[in-house]
């Protein structure tokens, strides 16, 4: 065994993670927001289409449990990270050639479509799931919340920063500027990975359960294990009820602000810019207040994410006011708000995840994080296609695009509010795992 002194990844290390988090964040971005978009607004296709798409690819990560459970096995995260972003690249490269091949062949277009969104399903679980698994492995207890709050900022960052990026180089739009945008971010993200996943497991310990020196758990009996733990089931409920309320808005927000703002592709992908920076603002606010009274982490984290859900339950209820109002309702004021509301809940529900991940007396980290991973991308896959689903109905039924999206904007908030209610009723104890070892890498 050794020495206490030993304290795994260093922030260096950490920000390298934080690195591959920002790629995955990047390109989810280009497929689920700007194509969602241009599908809706520039193609006029049905909301449904483009939420199907994603909410497929978010159907595909139900396998995360698995890819964090061959990563267990082989003990190595860096290869896994490093395929699951070829692969995530690769799906966005394909989906963004179907997008305006709908235009002229529906068919081949959807088919095209379903390949990449499955790819990029493949890609986020495989890499995202063996980087938390990582970071929950390599990193020291007393630092794990902190370096969670570091990664998934880095993450938000990348968003703002390649949907701000991305906005500017689209206008004006045509679909070969679209193909150049997403070529360059695919190489980018790729060659960005690349670099800071180098060497990256070499030299440093790995904080181990005290059963570790068993043999991982096969897939079934590390399942039973999880879902038979109190703690580790209510999370994994307050986990997918608050990410549908989460999600709902992610594929309407854009065709919202065309549609009853009339804003441009670019002007609409600023605008998520703008949720997103209010997602990183909320994140470092959260990270830094949820970390300030060690003694009273869980209670003080769940004090955390209990304000981020209410204060994202107040901005929805705000859009939904706006939805009856456009132009000239300060819309880039209320997405901001909504996304530092989304960002505090989010960074204090990740420290509890990753208090969480080593808890189990045989399950590894890579299950774990795949399983809360997996009800995740069920819920954002649920999320996004019910508000999309629920907007196409509305239009179709009331004849008018601001009370259908009035509508889904007050559903979006009632679910925010119970989910602040579940979490006020949780007893999720992160901070009781097992000691660990520290064993040299």
């Amino acid at each position: 065994m050794a020495s206490a002194r030993i304290e795994g990844l260093s922030w260096l290390g950490i920000i390298r993670i934080g690195l591959v988090q920002a790629s995955i964040g990047a390109l989810v971005m280009l497929s689920t927001t700007v194509l969602n978009r241009l599908m809706v607004v520039e193609y006029a296709l049905a909301a449904a289409i483009p939420a199907g798409f994603v909410a497929w690819h978010y159907a595909v990560q139900l396998t995360r449990p698995l890819w964090g459970h061959g990563s267990d096995q082989g003990r190595k995260r860096t290869p896994w990270i490093l395929a699951g972003i070829a692969v995530l690249a690769g799906g966005v490269l394909i989906a963004s050639h179907a997008t305006p091949t709908m235009a002229g062949n529906f068919g081949s277009g959807v088919a095209l479509a379903v390949l990449g969104y499955t790819l990029i399903g493949v890609g986020v679980g495989m890499g995202g799931t063996s980087a938390l698994a990582l970071l929950a492995s390599g990193v020291a207890p007393q630092r794990r919340a902190a370096a969670a709050a570091t990664t998934w900022i880095m993450m938000v960052a990348g968003i703002v920063v390649s949907a701000i990026t991305v906005g500017r180089f689209l206008e004006p739009y045509s679909p070969e500027r679209l193909i150049e945008v997403a070529t360059v971010l695919a190489i980018a993200t790729i060659g960005i990975t690349a670099i800071a996943v180098f060497r990256l497991e070499l030299g440093h310990a790995v904080f181990e359960e005290t059963k570790k020196d068993e043999p991982a758990p096969d897939f079934r009996a590390a399942l039973a294990e999880i879902w038979n733990e109190t703690a580790a089931r209510r999370f994994t409920i307050f986990i997918f009820v608050s990410m549908i309320a989460f999600s709902m808005q992610d594929l309407i927000l854009e065709p919202f602000a065309g549609l009853v703002f009339d804003m441009t592709p670019g002007q609409s992908t600023q605008l998520g810019g703008q949720h997103q920076g209010g997602i990183l603002l909320g994140m470092i606010v959260s990270g830094v207040g949820g970390s300030a009274f060690k003694g009273k982490l869980t209670s003080n984290l769940r004090l955390w994410i209990v304000g981020g859900c209410l204060l994202s339950a107040l901005a929805l209820a705000s859009l939904a006011m706006a939805a009856m109002i456009g132009p000239g309702w300060p819309i880039g004021a209320n997405v901001f708000v909504l996304g530092f509301g989304n960002g505090v809940f989010a960074v204090a529900a990740i420290g509890s995840m990753m208090g969480l991940a080593g808890a189990g007396e045989k399950t590894r980290e890579g299950v774990r994080m795949g399983v809360w991973g997996a009800s995740q991308a069920i819920a954002f896959g649920l999320g996004g296609l019910l508000g999309a689903v629920g907007v196409d109905i509305a239009r179709g039924a009331i004849g008018h695009d601001g009370r259908a999206f009035q509508i889904i904007f007050s559903l979006e908030a009632a679910l925010f509010v119970i989910a602040a209610g579940l979490a006020v009723q949780a007893t999720w104890r992160g901070q009781h795992a097992p000691k660990r070892e520290v064993v040299r890498v």
